[in-house]
């Protein structure tokens, strides 16, 4: 089996991912490219691309967050959580 270049598409529009069949686990590694951090894997063909999308939309949302908060569009507050036992 060799490495597939498909188009996935995303509500963020089609990204390139690279996918490379797993020799140890099984399944599929998949990269998308111009996505830094978009990686992932599936056991199957079709789990790897549902994967991927997931991983590409997150990477694009968690930029867009951060840079919002570099430019002081939003600030984020983190809460602290509580534990009843």
């Amino acid at each position: 089996m060799s490495v597939k270049t498909l188009t996935i598409k995303t509500k963020y529009g089609p990204f390139q991912c690279l996918f490379e069949p797993e020799k140890d686990m099984g399944g599929y590694m998949v990269e998308a490219r111009g996505i830094q951090g978009a990686i992932s894997w599936g056991k199957n063909l079709t789990q790897a691309k549902k994967m991927i999308v997931e991983s590409i939309e997150g990477a694009i949302e968690a930029r867009a967050i951060a840079e919002a908060e570099k430019s002081g569009s939003i600030r984020l507050v983190k809460n602290k959580s509580v534990l009843l036992v």
